[in-house]
């Protein structure tokens, strides 16, 4: 947890840090977009090498040599702006990443006891937000870049720690299931079209988000604020709506929440430019937005059998990482061409196309649901987080109520 906590708050500085001192060294909206981008890429390689990396050396050096590579990229970064080393180094940065991540999520759930897993589950997710919420304040902070990127470099390292130290044994890492995209799609369709545009719409945010701000007049600590209030509004709400969903169709309950979200986006596009209002509006619509991957994966794991989970887990964060890696390009062109609004106006178009979409399903393909297993909150890391949200869902006490079909 306290290797999570160092972690989180690294990503988050550099994720603030690189749009931010990118727009400054001059850096359009498209390359921006794809320095996100391509960091994504970088998630979704990770995901098929660094299992096989943890197998040959075990967790613990895994996360020491992940760390280091973050740590060296991160540095990397104040000492020069070239746009094709940066672009590279987000690669690298994208792959080590989803390896730290997998790392701790699959020893978590290696190691918590049955009758724990669920609250360790939800302190892990806390902690997660929390060292994301927390990196967004240390950008006001200020000072030389070369002072901010060493402050990540500093957290990497201090992640390595705790891992480090421990006498705990390693846990064996399972192998990774094969993507089985069409049996997901024969499922729960709803399902994946969540998960796909909810990574177009959230890599968008998480890569341009800063620059939009910057957009809107903001300053560096606006900017800060702006994004800190972004990803408290993601985690606060989406535990109340996606409980909510618990009682209804969970499309239906998609739909409401995408539809919610898209008159958002709008009102964003529409706004003056009252500072306040601005932040009003960015928790709210994070609020809508960052539920709807968990809802999508709580709709998918309804109609799982628990032999299916580990296959459907690797597919759903496929088509989450997917959008995540064309969201950022798609909006960062759009950006050069109509400017910082083009952001909420994408924002309104996914969560148009999916609350249409959700709506269709629900109105069209009512049918019994077979299982239904309550909602989870959740950060978008990696597939781990899915498994291990759906082995907590079955602990003793665990309710299982009949709902909605999918």
């Amino acid at each position: 947890m306290l290797s999570t906590a160092f972690l989180l708050s690294s990503i988050g500085l550099l994720g603030i840090l690189i749009p931010v001192r990118g727009t400054e060294a001059g850096f359009n909206e498209a390359l921006l977009g794809a320095l996100a981008g391509v960091y994504y890429v970088g998630f979704l390689i990770g995901t098929f090498v660094i299992p096989a990396l943890v197998r040959r050396i075990g967790h613990i050096r895994a996360f020491a040599f992940g760390a280091t590579c973050a740590a060296s990229v991160a540095l990397l970064h104040a000492l020069s702006v070239s746009p094709a080393l940066w672009l590279a180094l987000r690669l690298v940065d994208g792959v080590m990443m989803v390896g730290l991540y997998t790392i701790i999520e699959s020893w978590l759930n290696a190691i918590a006891p049955a009758r724990h897993r669920g609250t360790i589950f939800a302190l892990y997710m806390m902690m997660n937000s929390g060292g994301l919420a927390f990196s967004q304040l240390l950008l006001r902070v200020g000072g030389a870049p070369f002072m901010l990127f060493s402050v990540s470099a500093l957290l990497a390292c201090a992640a390595v720690l705790p891992v480090v130290l421990t006498h705990q044994p390693q846990p064996a890492l399972q192998a990774a299931p094969r993507l089985r995209l069409p049996r997901l799609f024969k499922l729960a369709p709803a399902a994946g079209a969540g998960a796909l545009l909810a990574g177009l719409g959230s890599g968008a945010f998480f890569g341009l988000g800063p620059v939009y701000a910057m957009g809107l007049g903001l300053d560096t600590d606006g900017v800060s604020l702006y994004m800190m209030v972004a990803i408290l509004g993601g985690a606060l709400l989406q535990t109340p709506l996606g409980y909510g969903s618990d009682h209804i169709d969970r499309r239906l309950a998609m739909a409401c929440v995408a539809l919610a979200a898209c008159v958002l986006a709008c009102t964003m596009v529409l706004s003056s430019s009252d500072h306040r209002a601005e932040l009003i509006l960015i928790f709210l619509y994070c609020g809508m937005s960052f539920a709807i991957y968990p809802m999508s994966v709580a709709h998918l794991v309804d109609h799982l059998s628990p032999d299916e989970l580990l296959g459907a887990s690797s597919s759903v964060y496929f088509l989450y990482g997917l959008g995540s890696v064309f969201g950022p390009l798609v909006v960062g062109l759009a950006m050069t061409q109509i400017g910082a609004r083009a952001l909420p106006i994408w924002f309104a178009l996914v969560a148009a196309a999916l609350a249409l979409y959700a709506a269709y399903r629900y109105r069209v393909f009512r049918r019994t649901q077979v299982r239904d297993r309550p909602f989870t909150p959740m950060m978008q890391t990696t597939r781990t987080v899915m498994e291990a949200a759906a082995v907590a869902r079955e602990e003793p006490g665990s309710e299982h109520r009949s709902g909605a079909g999918r």
